[in-house]
């Protein structure tokens, strides 16, 4: 029967808490940087009960957190993971101002509450945010 080593789970449960608390610091990072370059107030359309930018701020939200988990899980070291996590930061914005370059009114269909512009802007970043976790592997 295997012996557990505290020195090795230790090392481990610290490995984890440092990325774990990274990973939610960068995710809050994110949001706020997100939710500053959208041209509409997210949340004070989302409490007046509109969906449309709920969508659209989840699927940035959760394609970041797509690319982080792909960037935590194959990275070599802290300093690569926050290598990576920049680089998936970078893309999740990318993909916003490509699709709103695409479509011109995407921001004012999100803001009147369009499902359909905030369906399409999700379903990108989300896209991109899981290409972007397959390509992090060495």
């Amino acid at each position: 029967m295997p012996t557990i080593d505290l020195a090795e789970l230790a090392a481990a449960a610290n490995g984890f808490v440092l990325h774990f608390l990274a990973a939610v610091a960068l995710s809050v990072l994110f949001g706020f940087c997100y939710l500053h370059i959208t041209p509409y107030a997210e949340f004070k359309l989302i409490r007046e009960g509109k969906t449309a930018p709920a969508l659209a701020f989840t699927g940035a939200l959760l394609g970041f957190a797509l690319a982080l988990a792909g960037a935590i899980a194959n990275s070599v070291s802290f300093i690569d993971m926050l290598i990576w996590a920049g680089v998936a930061f970078f893309v999740q914005t990318l993909v916003f101002v490509g699709v709103r370059l695409a479509f011109a009114d995407l921001c004012e269909r999100i803001a009147a509450d369009e499902t359909g512009s905030a369906i399409l802007l999700a379903g990108i970043s989300l896209a991109a945010g899981l290409l972007n976790a397959a390509c992090m592997s060495y």
